[in-house]
Parts: structure tokens; sequence; C-alpha cells
């Protein structure tokens, strides 16, 4: 599904959640009776993301909406994002949950270029990936976000390939048992076994799976971990991710061990701050 259309289903509940029932101010002020423009206008030094995708989305729901700045580009303060026109109660009702998807999805891109940059200055072939560690409900915006910043929005959902974590392990008694489970299973599926030692990666690479993350080890264990897949000639046969607490202070070591992926969800956490506001002139 295009992501504008399911854009617009989630939008319909974000507008409802900031007006259940009516625009007190807006119907007040007698704002249907006046038509007007509204302009989301940065701020702050951004990426600018989602903007096309909520257009779009706007547009599905009946309102006229266009994108000013495409996703994924660099705007400056007093560049507009988005641009709509109606009626003033209409405008009324659309302008925070506007602003504010624009703002935080912005705040993901900007953050996602930076840890992109800082990586690939080390090791200019890595990925740097999304975790699906992002707020419920807004995943679409913020995988795509991730993206236009620079990143691999990488998985998008639990459905995208047989993740064997360790919960899962545990839940098992052991890893062991969770692989014996899965040999012979899903050959069309890519297999990404979650690894807490440099042994147990080693142990997914041996039974065949097709990556093995190594979760919350320091880069040292990473360097050793991709040492011994080599020696034992498993390296080219399985895809390396490191994760776990990445972001900028550390994206450069691990990049530097050589992995293939790093993935963070540090963007989602902590987006950078991109002020949105709202400019207004009547038609």
């Amino acid at each position: 599904m295009a992501l504008h259309l399911a854009l617009a289903e989630r939008l319909r509940l974000w507008l409802l959640e900031d007006m259940p029932f009516r625009d007190e101010a807006a119907a007040l002020l007698g704002l249907n009776s006046v038509s007007g423009v509204l302009e989301a206008v940065a701020k702050t030094r951004a990426v600018a993301a989602c903007t096309e995708e909520l257009a779009a989305a706007l547009r599905l729901l009946g309102f006229d909406a266009e994108a000013s700045a495409a996703s994924g580009s660099t705007v400056e303060p007093g560049d507009v994002l988005l641009t709509l026109r109606g009626r003033g109660d209409v405008l009324s009702a659309l302008e925070r949950t506007v602003l504010d998807v624009l703002a935080y999805a912005s705040g993901i891109a900007t953050a996602a270029r930076r840890l992109v940059e800082e990586a690939r200055r080390v090791n200019p072939r890595i990925r740097v990936a999304a975790t699906r560690k992002t707020v419920p409900g807004f995943r679409l915006c913020a995988k795509a976000a991730f993206e236009q910043g620079g990143g691999d929005p990488y998985r998008w959902s639990l459905s995208d390939a047989v993740i064997v974590k360790d919960t899962h392990a545990e839940l098992l008694r052991g890893l062991e048992e969770a692989l014996r489970r899965l040999r012979g299973r899903s050959p069309y599926r890519v297999v990404v076994v979650e690894a807490r030692t440099p042994g147990e990666a080693l142990l997914a690479a041996r039974a065949g799976a097709d990556a093995v993350l190594l979760d919350n080890m320091p880069p040292g264990e990473v360097a050793e971990t991709l040492r011994l897949l080599e020696e034992e000639g498993l390296r080219d046969k399985v895809s390396v991710e490191a994760s776990g607490g990445i972001g900028p202070s550390n994206i450069a070591a691990y990049a530097a061990t050589g992995v293939d992926v790093v993935s963070t969800s540090y963007p989602f956490r902590h987006p950078a701050l991109v002020d949105v506001s709202a400019r207004a002139y009547r038609l």
C-alpha cells in the first residue's frame, strides 16, 4: 500500500484526537465564512520530511494541500514546508496536527542525516538502519523520515523477517533449540538471529542464519565476532548487524569495525529540535 494511502487513515484519527467535537474558537469567530491560506514554515535549518506524503494524504481526505518543500530536502529558516488552502475553520482544524507531524518527522530526518554522515566518514559502504522502536501509530512517518534523512528504513514490521530474539531463546531454554526448530522451515524468508556474545553469533552463522544481530555488544566485541566469522569462512555468508545504544557518540566506532549494518532508534528517541510554525493570510 502506498504510504500516503495508509497515512490518510492515520491522519483521520490524529485529527479526531485534536478535535473530537468542534473547534470552539473557529465556531465563535465565524471562520467558516472566510477563505485563506495556511503555510507551515520552518524556523530552524532541517531536513524536511513527509511533506509530499502528508500533502497527498490530506488531498485524499478532500483538503487542498501542496508540498512546498520536497521530502528529504534541506530547508532554511523561513522556508515553507507545506501549503493549505480553504475555509478558515478547516485551516484552523488542520493546523496543529499538520505542524506536529512535520516537526516530528523532520526532527527524525535531521537526526538520521547526522548519524549517516558520521558513520560514512569512516565506512562509506555501511547501512545505517532504523529499528522498530517507534511511537505506536507514527511508524509510517517515522520510517519514511529516517529514509529521507539518508538512512535505511529496514524492517517496517515484525512480518518482514524471521527475527529470533533472546526472549524466544529463553522461552525455548536455549538458542540451540530455537535454531533447531527453524531448520527446514521458511526457506524463502530472511532469518535474523539475535546474538549476545561472539559465541552465539558463530552458532547462528553455522546454523545458516542469513543475518546475525549483535545486540548491545561494545565495538571491541563486534570486531572480535567479525574476526571469528572470518576465521571459520563464514563472514561472506552472513550479514552482520550491530544494534543497541548506538548514537552520535559511538556510531563511528561501530562503523569502523566493518559491520554491514548499524541499526539505531536514536532519531526516534532523540529527534533534532525542529520548529515549525503557522503563517496564515486571507484570500
